[in-house]
């Protein structure tokens, strides 16, 4: 039995080999489609996976205060009267802002860094400790074209051009966080902003239970109405949300392959060749059962379309996780203009490869042998004279 089928696939492959152009065409508008979505989900899945990542170490809770809807400066003393809440640890007053470079056309992140903050991981160099000094990004390094001892000019709020010594750089395995940033000390800073003693961007709020981290951010918002609480699990969950929709911003531009791969699944589904039905009814006067012809051409869809979906997720687990997603990153990373290059770590979700093999496979097999079949349930000598 198992050899009659093995001889059934080798007669497949042999037909395949008749119409080798045909087959090609059919394999390249094939594998582009695949290697398309399945493009499209590794980078997501990445992305968010690599969110999920740099977000272990994140505050618990972030506390920040609204003024009219919008985001403003928190009193110092907001973090007193959070600290005293039970199940409440460590409450740090943060200062960062956002530097744009109008020589560059990209914006920065500043932040300010404290006595508490000296464990940061650094490629070379050390954190600022005094005023003139900074740490930066990779990518901001690049930007410049910069090195360690070298010196950075920016331009402060009330205009003043001022230059810092570049003490530190970070380790270009922490882009993700520090491609934009750069470091000053908190002092340093908060004149650099013109911001008061007395208030910070927002509070990093600790919590020694996990599970009461949604009802400590009810009684923040009690204590203090003005303020809004963020956790850390509505953060990922605005990134799984920001991703999701782009990647299906992605999916619409790219939807003229999506539509390729329906118009050949239609061409597939309205009939077969004078040629194939020629050869069905050939084997069908030799002796093949209806049962044996179906097989054949099962071998042969499965044959085209595993073959396609093999080769299209390669190519697309190359372009992802080998030559940086080029095509796809600008538009899933988002808006800013110094993007940040790092190297993926693989991250495949199972269940959306075996969906999309679903979705790409079995239609394609169902076009081939539902036409295919008609051919075999009739009468052999009609078949061939039609």
């Amino acid at each position: 039995m198992i050899s009659g089928k093995l001889k059934i696939l080798e007669h497949a492959l042999l037909s395949m080999g008749r119409r080798k152009q045909k087959n090609f065409a059919i394999i390249a508008v094939y594998t582009l489609t695949v290697a398309t979505l399945a493009s499209i989900l590794f980078l997501t899945q990445s992305l968010r996976t690599e969110a999920r990542n740099v977000l272990l170490d994140a505050p618990d809770l972030v506390v920040q205060r609204l003024a009219a809807g919008r985001h403003d400066l928190i009193p110092n003393h907001y973090a007193e009267k959070i600290g005293q809440l039970p199940g409440v640890g460590n409450v740090t007053p943060r200062i960062w802002g956002y530097y744009y470079d109008s020589l560059k056309k990209v914006n920065f992140t500043l932040m300010g860094i404290g006595p508490k903050e000296r464990d940061l991981q650094l490629f070379s160099g050390e954190l600022p400790k005094t005023a003139k000094q900074c740490a930066l990004g990779n990518g901001i390094a690049k930007a410049y074209g910069v090195e360690l001892g070298d010196s950075l000019v920016l331009v402060d709020s009330q205009n003043r051009t001022l230059l810092y010594e570049i003490t530190g750089l970070f380790d270009h395995q922490s882009n993700l966080l520090t491609n934009d940033l750069i470091l000053l000390t908190e002092p340093e800073l908060r004149r650099f902003f013109n911001l008061p003693a007395d208030r910070a961007t927002d509070l990093a709020v600790q919590v020694y239970n996990q599970r009461e981290i949604a009802t400590l951010a009810k009684k923040i918002k009690y204590e203090l109405p003005d303020t809004r609480p963020v956790g850390k699990t509505e953060i990922l969950h605005t990134y799984d949300t920001v991703f999701n929709w782009r990647s299906g911003i992605m999916l619409t531009v790219f939807v003229s392959a999506l539509i390729a791969f329906c118009i050949l699944a239609w061409d597939k589904a309205t009939g077969i060749s004078a040629e194939e039905k020629r050869e069905i009814g050939i084997l069908k006067a030799i002796g093949w059962d209806t049962t044996d012809v179906l097989m054949l051409k099962f071998w042969e869809g499965l044959a085209v379309s595993l073959s396609s979906f093999l080769l299209g997720s390669s190519i697309a687990y190359l372009h992802i996780y080998f030559y940086g997603a080029s095509v796809l990153t600008p538009v899933i990373q988002g808006w800013s203009v110094l993007f940040p290059e790092f190297q993926l770590t693989p991250a495949i979700d199972l269940y959306q490869i075996f969906v999309l093999a679903i979705l790409t496979i079995v239609p394609y097999i169902a076009c081939t042998v539902i036409p295919s079949w008609k051919s075999a349930i009739t009468d052999p000598d009609s078949v061939m004279r039609s």
